[in-house]
């Protein structure tokens, strides 16, 4: 198919990390829809080389309400004189603007909700600033025709809310990973020790990593890599440098994609440890799972539903069942010792091929074809 439509599609965030944007963005280029992403810059923004338009704005405001309402006031006169054919929003902190946009101009807009926003934790103990989210999403939702989330939890918790059951595009990479060009050595991996990996572009509170590295203190012949920023990381670090954890942890800061792949190619498992403290993180579905799964590593997560209906359904990793340290180290442990690695190596082969970038996009690429 080709197509001269101009799609203007926005982010909160810098544009450098969002896998599902720019695979979002890659899928419609190839479409031949013209696509342009915005988003904004940082200071430490890395630099972007992307096929398709990218425009960074420069904001007063890089948090709170301030940086919200300026960004949103920034992206509606950003459209509002450039030609657009298609609109695309990506999370409740896009959509005001964009909806504006497509009332005024009588443009389609799609809608792609990357969580349960009202749900996250960030937000929880605020009840003005969520009570705010909460009124522009009961106010813009139910008008939306095209609508779209990452996964069937959060889109059946949307079908109760509004008797709306969102599309589902889960967060899974593309086909095709850069292949691995270093060793464990030049990537400073020790190579008498199974190696952990943690991804995560929010390595927050509830995420489970300060009971991991505690896990990995009672451990022997175990190491971690950490890979992502967070609000605990620095605490993380502290905690590592003690004598219990030293020589057992790697923390690398926010990486390229390709960059942390390199790592996660070299690792033994991946771990994904979000607790269920809030309906956001109980029906989460983080995009490292299918980094690991591409990586053809196993797969070692908490109680999160939508994480064990896919190990449970390929056979590809193990359940820990609390945030306990022991019980992490025990499940690790136990995993490792009693798991036939050539037999599970079969079965991330056979999941990767099934769950595939190509064929998730499909509902949202017969969705543009349809638009007028």
């Amino acid at each position: 198919m080709t197509s001269s439509k101009k799609v203007y599609i926005s982010v909160t965030n810098d544009l450098t990390t969002d896998q599902r944007v720019h695979k979002m963005c890659s899928s419609l280029s190839l479409e031949g829809f013209e696509v342009h992403l915005v988003g904004r810059k940082l200071k430490n923004s890395l630099p972007l080389d992307r096929t398709y338009a990218t425009h960074r704005m420069h904001l007063l405001f890089n948090k709170g309400a301030l940086f919200y309402a300026s960004y949103n006031i920034r992206l509606f006169f950003f459209l509002l004189f450039r030609k657009v054919d298609v609109i695309h929003a990506n999370d409740l902190d896009t959509l005001l603007a964009n909806y504006l946009i497509s009332k005024i101009k009588r443009k389609p807009i799609i809608y792609d909700s990357h969580e349960y926003f009202t749900g996250v934790p960030e937000i929880q103990n605020r009840k003005f600033v969520k009570s705010v989210w909460t009124k522009i999403e009961k106010w813009i939702f139910p008008k939306l025709q095209h609508i779209f989330t990452v996964n069937d939890s959060i889109a059946a918790l949307y079908e109760k809310e509004y008797q709306i059951k969102p599309k589902v595009i889960r967060n899974i990479p593309l086909q095709q990973i850069a292949p691995l060009e270093f060793t464990k050595e030049q990537l400073g991996l020790p190579t008498d020790k199974k190696i952990l990996i943690l991804q995560g572009a929010g390595i927050n509170i509830d995420r489970g990593a300060e009971e991991l590295l505690e896990a990995i203190a009672l451990l022997k012949d175990y190491f971690l890599v950490i890979i992502g920023s967070g609000d605990v990381i620095e605490t993380l670090i502290a905690r590592a440098s003690k004598e219990d954890l030293k020589d057992k942890t790697l923390f690398k800061g926010k990486l390229p994609y390709e960059e942390m792949m390199q790592y996660t190619q070299l690792a033994d498992a991946g771990l994904t440890l979000d607790k269920a403290t809030n309906t956001n993180y109980k029906y989460s579905l983080p995009n490292k799972v299918f980094d690991y799964i591409r990586a053809n590593i196993p797969v070692i997560s908490s109680e999160i539903i939508e994480i064990e209906n896919i190990i449970k359904k390929y056979e590809i990793g193990a359940i820990i069942p609390s945030h306990i340290p022991l019980e992490i180290a025990e499940t690790i442990e136990y995993f490792f010792k009693n798991t036939d690695f050539i037999e599970i190596k079969k079965k991330l082969v056979y999941a990767s091929e099934q769950l595939s970038w190509e064929n998730e996009v499909y509902s949202m690429l017969e969705t543009y074809r349809s638009l007028n």
